[in-house]
């Protein structure tokens, strides 16, 4: 048999990677096997889920460098009486890995004082005034857990389940498992405030051996988050559809010849969504119609704050359209020294904490309102997340180190028990307390995609002969949490 005759066998067989590369499962269908990219006519479409679903939408907000928990939701009182003590030897049993900086002396901000709000009694560091409002919408994780002790590393953790890039995105694997629920926008949208892209860029947001089609989509900041959307005035409508439509014709040509090439398969989908996007893409981000009101509840009224607000005032907008999952990486406030970029105070934590802490507060706490206000935070997930922590001992005198043994991290929206607190960090707040009660970032995006009606054991995918899932070979459902 020549080569191009097992090409060409491989090919109509499905048994060549092209054929692995399209088979997939589906939830609600099954496995599906298909011979070229044309029999997949629309990879967007919406598909049904493995249950009903409690939410149809995902906000998933990563404080990109890593918050201390410490000085925002975990109040300690032992830490607070052994300020400026050696750590005792116990709470450092069963640490393998070092910090970067080594143990220092217990660290507590002169300046932290602390509050029980709502009904449900949580504390809340002066840091974050107008989120503590919001307390009893909110579902805490006090026994987060991470592997990694690097920026990079973890964060991909966060977004992949993995510590090298290549695997997909939770937000791609939602898409691939749901699809669409808008065709006119993409369903996995990227945002972030601050004039550069988020630390590690697009692997964050990537399908890995997903097809191509089901990557974040990034808009930038500003008024105009969507580059060259607009269509030259030269061009007439009808001209573009004429070009749209050819390109269509040669690229499904071309795509019959390669069925493995996904990258092809997303670039003619990705024409077909920009052309339906110029009518509906400015619609769904402009804000500038939003009551003042409104613009004040997110503290888009505030220098600090603005930007993160505009952010979030989209990503309720996005929401409103239909849009799956909008990933919110938090940047920086507007004139801020260039070396406070992030939430990563190895030094100087409380004027690091106090600029970051005042660009995120107004801003998240005016979006779980204005989703509730709405009737929209019953079917919206919101996910208030990090790479890791920080540690209860000081580095350079007035920071903290990273912490992946014990951190706080919060949901709020359908689903859930609100006001609810499950898990606790130890007395001084370096590690889980009970290691049962450990939620590793498996097991948050298990229950996320629980909460969208997908099983993370069946949401499946043949890459290479090996079936993959999202949470890899580990993850569980945190039931505790679950309404």
């Amino acid at each position: 048999m020549s080569n191009d005759s097992r090409r060409e066998f491989l090919r109509h067989t499905g048994a060549g990677v092209g054929g692995a590369a399209l088979s997939g499962f589906i939830p609600g269908i099954g496995h599906v096997q298909a011979a070229s990219a044309a029999e997949l006519v629309d990879p967007l479409a919406p598909k049904a889920p493995h249950f009903p679903a409690k939410i149809k939408s995902v906000i998933w907000l990563h404080q990109n460098g890593a918050p201390s928990t410490l000085d925002l939701y975990d109040y300690k009182p032992e830490l607070v009486k052994l300020a400026g003590q050696d750590i005792p030897a116990s709470f450092l049993k069963g640490i393998k890995t070092s910090t970067q900086g080594g143990v220092g002396k217990l660290f507590v901000s002169p300046k932290r004082s602390w509050k029980q709000y709502g009904e449900s009694g949580a504390w809340f560091s002066d840091l974050l005034p107008n989120l503590a409002q919001q307390a009893d919408k909110m579902t805490f994780i006090k026994s987060s857990t991470t592997v990694g002790a690097t920026h990079d590393i973890s964060i991909l953790k966060l977004n992949t389940g993995d510590l090298n890039p290549g695997r997909p995105s939770l937000g791609a694997w939602i898409t691939y498992a749901l699809g669409s629920a808008n065709p006119d926008l993409p369903p996995y949208v990227v945002m972030y405030n601050g004039d550069r892209e988020p630390q590690a860029g697009s692997v964050n947001w990537s399908s890995g051996f997903l097809p191509a089609v089901y990557q974040g989509t990034a808009f930038r900041p500003g008024p105009s988050p969507i580059l060259y959307l607009d269509r030259p005035e030269v061009r007439t409508a009808q001209q573009q559809r004429a070009e749209l439509d050819l390109l269509k014709r040669l690229n499904a040509l071309g795509a019959q010849h390669h069925p493995s090439d996904t990258e092809l398969r997303a670039r003619i989908q990705s024409y077909e969504l920009a052309d339906r996007m110029q009518a509906a893409a400015p619609a769904a981000v402009d804000i500038s119609k939003e009551s003042d009101a409104t613009k004040a509840l997110y503290g888009i009224d505030d220098k600090t704050s603005q930007s993160y607000g505009e952010v979030l005032l989209r990503a309720r907008r996005l929401v409103e359209h239909g849009v799956r999952f909008i990933q919110v990486v938090s940047g920086f406030p507007e004139g801020a020294d260039q070396d406070r970029q992030s939430w990563d105070a190895h030094n100087d934590l409380e004027k690091n904490h106090g600029l970051m802490a005042k660009m995120v507060d107004k801003p998240i706490a005016g979006l779980l309102h204005d989703l509730k206000e709405r009737g929209l935070l019953d079917t919206t997930l919101v996910v208030w997340t990090s790479e890791f922590g920080r540690t209860s001992y000081g580095q350079s005198g007035n920071g903290r180190d990273h912490n992946p043994w014990g951190y706080t991290q919060w949901l709020a929206g359908g689903g859930l028990k609100a006001g609810f607190t499950y898990g606790e960090t130890d007395e001084v707040g370096l590690q889980v307390a009970d290691k049962d009660k450990s939620v590793d970032t498996y097991d948050l995006h298990a229950t996320v995609l629980q909460l969208l009606g997908l099983d993370h054991l069946k949401t499946t995918f043949l890459n290479s002969g090996r079936s993959e899932r999202p949470t890899v070979v580990y993850g569980k459902v945190i039931k505790d949490i679950l309404a």
